[in-house]
């Protein structure tokens, strides 16, 4: 009976972290929030940090990302992005950091990036999924639920569940497995289904053309269109994560290893440039695939998710006039 009550209390703690850790999320304007997603490790996830943070609590936070880093990587081996430390680059980035609970130790990272891009003539934008780091030390733990799913699934719901395209720049099976199942509409892939649309070719050349430095590929690397493949990729601040293809992080799903193998040249330093969608299918897919099953929180997520998709969903797109929604354009002005 004591392990009942305790395994009860345990649930509401974890319920009430994350409904404030949801009303949080909502109601700032720029995200800076901190959940206990494992036991004795605390997840913060800061929204540009370059905007947000003063400049000594942005010291501290490149500091705890460089620790991350220099467990895996040779001392000064990467000099772009988020690790220059710039203001600038800081201010567009979103720094999912995982660290222990009790010594406040980062021991995993992942930094996302915003991107403002064209769509169709009109002002778009694409979340890059960024670098993950992880301390070989604690690889194995479950971290990858939290480090490629949930920053992107808050900054969807707080956007009132509209679809948000997502790029991701890798050579790596694993990750190119793991971004085609889990985001939809996602190009390149090996999925059957996997089609490129004419959006995807826009947002793909747009970034090629002015968000090299996102991702530490340099001017003279070169895109090839029809593959979404960058080539010589690795001249642009990123070459210590250069990988042989042994050397690569396998997926569990063979046709993965197999794309990256005949789409990629390892020994000039290729990657696969994937853009997708994260949408409500996608978020559901998260949901059930990716997060644990027995924790009650994500169960109660999952059903919340699906009754805004049948009920709610509807609704509050309809009602806002300041968001484009489908044919709907945004009330503009006053009184008009």
């Amino acid at each position: 009976m004591a392990s009942l009550w305790e395994q009860i209390r345990s649930s509401v703690a974890r319920l009430r972290s994350l409904t404030t850790f949801w009303l949080n999320a909502f109601s700032q304007q720029t995200i800076d929030l901190s959940l206990r997603t494992h036991a004795n490790l605390i997840t913060r996830i800061v929204e540009r940090p370059g905007l947000s943070l003063s400049q000594a609590e942005l010291d501290e936070l490149v500091a705890q990302l460089r620790i991350v880093a220099g467990k895996t990587l040779p001392a000064g081996s990467l000099t772009y992005g988020i690790f220059s430390g710039e203001r600038e680059r800081l201010a567009r980035a979103i720094v999912t950091l995982i660290s222990e609970e009790a010594t406040g130790h980062p021991i995993a990272f992942n930094a996302l990036s915003v991107m403002p891009v064209e769509l169709d003539g009109e002002p778009a934008e694409v979340t890059h999924l960024g670098l993950v780091m992880v301390d070989p030390d604690v690889q194995g733990q479950g971290l990858s639920w939290v480090l490629y799913g949930l920053t992107t699934l808050v900054l969807f719901m707080r956007d009132g569940l509209r679809p948000r395209w997502i790029s991701n720049v890798t050579q790596v099976p694993a990750v190119c497995g793991m971004v085609s199942e889990t985001f939809s509409d996602v190009f390149p892939s090996p999925d059957p289904a996997s089609r490129q649309s004419f959006a995807h070719l826009q947002l793909a050349r747009h970034i090629m053309r002015q968000h090299r430095a996102v991702f530490g590929v340099g001017e003279e690397a070169g895109f090839d269109e029809a593959r979404f493949v960058i080539t010589n990729a690795y001249t642009g601040g990123s070459d210590a994560l250069k990988k042989s293809f042994d050397s690569a992080p396998k997926h569990r799903d063979e046709k993965y290893n197999e794309f990256c193998a005949g789409e990629l040249d390892y020994a000039r330093g290729d990657d696969l440039l994937q853009i997708g969608r994260v949408d409500l299918t996608g978020a559901r897919r998260y949901l059930f695939r990716e997060v644990p099953s027995g924790s009650l929180p994500a169960l109660l997520a999952t059903s919340a998710v699906l009754a805004l998709q049948r009920l709610v969903l509807p609704a509050v797109h309809w009602m806002d006039d300041t968001r484009t929604f489908g044919t709907l354009r945004p009330r503009h002005g006053s009184g008009r």
